[in-house]
C-alpha cells in the first residue's frame, strides 16, 4: 500500500498538473515566509537555484512535521532576468510593471520540487527555462492585463503561458511543465519507484 501524497501548495495549476497526471494528492498550504527567506538568501550571494530549492524544501518540511507518514511534495518557482528576482504582482499595477521591465528581454525561470518523508528530503529536482519577450506597445499591455483578468496575479511571470501569455513572447525554451511551475516528468518517475504510480 502506498503512501499518502499531500502537496504544500494551493496552486490551481500545480493541483490540475497532478491530477490531469493521475496523481491524487490533498493539496494544504503551507506557511513560510518567502519573502524574508529570498531576502535573506540574496543577501547571502545565494543563486536564484539555490532559492528556489530551499523554498520548494521549506514548504514541504512545514507540512511534513504534521504528516511523518506522507510523501510531502513541495515546488517553487523563481523569475530572475539580467540578475534581478521578481515576486509575483501584488496587484494590477505591479503586474503592469513588471511586464514593461521584461518587456523585449530574456529572462529564466527555475522551478524547484522536493519531497519529504518524516522530515527528511528523500528527493528532490531544478530545471530551468528560457524565455524572451517581445517588444510589444503599450496598448497591447492595457489590453492584456484587461483581458486576462486577476489570472496574472496568480503568476511569478505575470502571465500564464497556456492562455493569453503566449502573446507575450517570441521565444521559450524549457519544459512546459517547468514553465507552469512544476518539473512534472521527474516527480513522476519518483512516484513510480515508491509505489504511489503503477511502473
Amino acid at each position: 500500500m502506498s503512501r499518502p501524497v499531500i502537496l504544500a501548495s494551493t496552486s490551481q495549476t500545480r493541483i490540475a498538473m497532478l491530477a490531469s497526471a493521475g496523481v491524487a494528492v490533498e493539496a494544504l498550504g503551507a506557511s513560510v515566509d518567502e519573502a524574508a527567506v529570498k531576502e535573506s538568501l540574496k543577501a547571502e550571494g545565494a543563486s536564484v537555484e539555490d532559492c528556489a530549492e530551499t523554498l520548494a524544501e521549506l514548504k514541504a518540511l512545514a507540512l511534513s512535521r504534521r504528516y511523518p507518514d506522507a510523501l510531502v511534495i513541495g515546488a517553487d518557482q523563481m523569475l530572475a532576468c539580467e540578475g534581478r528576482w521578481f515576486d509575483k504582482p501584488t496587484d494590477k499595477a505591479a503586474a503592469r510593471a513588471q511586464l514593461l521591465d521584461l518587456r523585449g528581454r530574456k529572462h529564466q525561470l527555475v522551478t524547484a520540487a522536493a519531497v519529504l518523508l518524516g522530515g527528511q528530503r528523500i528527493w528532490h529536482s531544478i530545471d530551468k527555462a528560457d524565455l524572451v519577450m517581445r517588444p510589444f506597445s503599450e496598448a497591447f499591455l492595457d489590453d492584456y492585463l484587461d483581458r486576462a483578468g486577476d489570472a496574472v496575479l496568480s503568476s511569478v511571470g505575470a502571465y500564464q503561458l497556456e492562455g493569453l501569455g503566449a502573446q507575450l513572447f517570441t521565444q521559450v525554451k524549457g519544459d512546459v511543465f517547468t514553465i507552469l511551475g512544476l518539473p512534472l516528468l521527474p516527480l513522476l518517475d519518483f512516484l513510480r519507484e515508491h509505489g504511489v504510480l503503477l511502473r
